[in-house]
């Protein structure tokens, strides 16, 4: 007489979060202001707001930009929000700092979004693997977000999960 095979994990009481589908679909770009600067070294005011007047923008239609300096300069405040004045209308979003800093920003906002009340005492399993790049911050601020809530949270997968918190029973 053979066994049934039961599915455990389908037949459990996890509830799963997929950090994955949080992502930001759209392409990335860097925009370095390096090149812009005379031997690297320095902004020339008047030559930089030539290039701001003259740059096709048009090219970042609809790009998530992080507007950076790779050079170790000192490139005045000024400069960046220039820069932003004539991204921002046509990029989905700017921001200052790496393409991993934008990242960061676009999954914190989107966490900000979650309805977190659905994972009110719910044994949350936080998925680990996924197709696209999930930045460490956006776990730990997923953790964060469910910790007051949760009953107990888990990473990995639902059949082989690390356990990471568990409410204690008062």
């Amino acid at each position: 007489m053979e066994e049934e095979i039961i599915n455990r994990v389908s037949n459990s009481q996890l509830t799963t979060f997929d950090l994955e589908e949080l992502y930001t679909s759209g392409e990335r770009v860097l925009f370095d202001v390096k090149p812009l600067l005379f031997q690297e070294l320095v902004l020339k005011e008047k030559d930089f707001r030539d290039f701001v007047k003259s740059h096709d923008w048009s090219q970042y239609q609809n790009k998530y930009v992080a507007i950076t300096c790779s050079a170790d300069a000192v490139v005045p405040t000024w400069a960046y929000m220039l820069l932003s004045t004539s991204l921002q209308p046509v990029a989905s979003q700017v921001v200052f700092g790496t393409l991993q800093d934008l990242e960061n920003i676009l999954f914190k906002q989107a966490l900000d979004k979650v309805d977190w009340e659905k994972f009110t005492k719910a044994k949350v399993v936080i998925k680990g693997c996924s197709k696209v790049n999930v930045p460490v911050s956006a776990y730990v601020e997923a953790t964060n977000k469910l910790r007051p809530i949760a009953s107990s949270i888990m990473f990995g997968e639902p059949c082989s999960t690390v356990p990471i918190f568990k409410k204690k029973l008062s």
